[in-house]
Parts: C-alpha cells; structure tokens; sequence
C-alpha cells in the first residue's frame, strides 16, 4: 500500500477587508459566543442588585421623605385642579348650564352683601366666625 503524504496546512488568518475584496465570496460574521461563565457572572451581578434594590429605596425614602411628601403633594394639588378645570369645562358646554351658574352666583353674592355687609353689627358677627375659623385651622386660641 502506497504510503499518503499529509501535508500540513496552516490556517492562514485574513481579515475582513482580505475576504470582501475577492470576487464571488459572501462573508457572514458571528459574533463571538459568549461561554457559560460569562452569563452566570451578569445573572449574578442582576440577583445582587435585585436583592440589595428594596434597602436602596428604603434608604432613599428615609433620607429624603420631606422633600418626597411635599413633591407629591403639589403634583396631585397640580392634577386635581386639572380635573376640577376639565370638569367645569365640560360643564359649561352643557346649554343653559353656564348662564344657570351666574345666576347663582349673583343670588348669592346678593344674599351674602345683605346678610353681611350691609349693618356694622352682621359685620362684626361676619369678623367674629372668620376669626373662629382661623383659629380652628391653625390651632391658636383668638386673645379677645
């Protein structure tokens, strides 16, 4: 039997631009897989930070919970005096619904000009509950 030469053959690096510049070839480039190693370390660094989110935004709560609050508080003040406004421009679309709201609010400014404002005595009862009010709200007993 003949002996069979085996020649070696060795692999010859070539470039991108090497390929592209021969005729008739198509060069379709992958990626470099990435080894199981690689994705346990990201899965691991994902659950960490997973694990760790709820003590940040604890913290982050704690530390900032004034500014917070009052951020939310003047965005829904924001949003609820939208909704009011869309409400009464909704209402006011309706026939006859808008004309209605004036009469009413001249009736009662009408009535609260003679309830009130008309004698000197109504005006001291009016500077007496207003003062009652204030007090009730910010939580001082008024000095008579």
């Amino acid at each position: 039997m003949p002996e069979q030469e085996f020649t070696e053959t060795a692999s010859k690096e070539t470039t991108v631009a090497e390929i592209n510049t021969q005729t008739g070839t198509i060069t379709k480039l992958q990626p470099p897989a990435q080894s199981q190693d690689e994705w346990l370390k990201y899965g691991e660094q994902v659950s960490t930070f997973l694990a760790t989110l709820p003590e940040y935004v604890g913290g982050f709560f704690n530390e900032y919970k004034q500014p917070l609050v009052t951020v939310g508080l003047i965005v829904g003040s924001i949003v609820g005096v939208k909704v009011l406004l869309a409400i009464l421009d909704a209402l006011n679309d309706i026939p006859l619904v808008a004309p209605t709201f004036e009469l009413i609010g001249i009736g009662y400014s009408a009535w609260f000009v003679y309830r009130y404002l008309l004698k000197a005595s109504t005006r001291k009862e009016l500077t007496s509950e207003i003062t009652t009010l204030k007090s009730q709200v910010v939580g001082k007993i008024p000095e008579a």
